[in-house]
């Protein structure tokens, strides 16, 4: 794995107040997207449709084959869907 692991937001609350007072805990917009981007699932596009989500914003969804048996698997790393006739 290479970069930073995600931040620990509790590890930030434990922090002293700081000497001005306030909150000791600031959360940058740039340690929330690190976070959004370690835990983000890069997938093939034949598997991942959009579809519309809450308040009007696009989602994501796992678009299935359209018959048989599979089950959602990796091979050599790849995620993919496998028929349960190939496992």
């Amino acid at each position: 794995m290479t970069g930073d692991p995600p931040i620990d937001f509790s590890a930030k609350v434990r922090q002293p107040v700081s000497p001005s007072g306030g909150s000791p805990m600031q959360i940058s917009a740039s340690d929330l997207m690190r976070n959004f981007v370690y835990a983000s699932l890069k997938l093939p596009d034949d598997i991942v449709q959009e579809t519309p989500g809450i308040n009007g914003h696009t989602a994501r969804m796992l678009a299935g084959p359209s018959s048989g048996t599979y089950v959602l698997g990796s091979i050599d790393g790849v995620i993919q869907w496998i028929a349960t006739e190939d496992c």
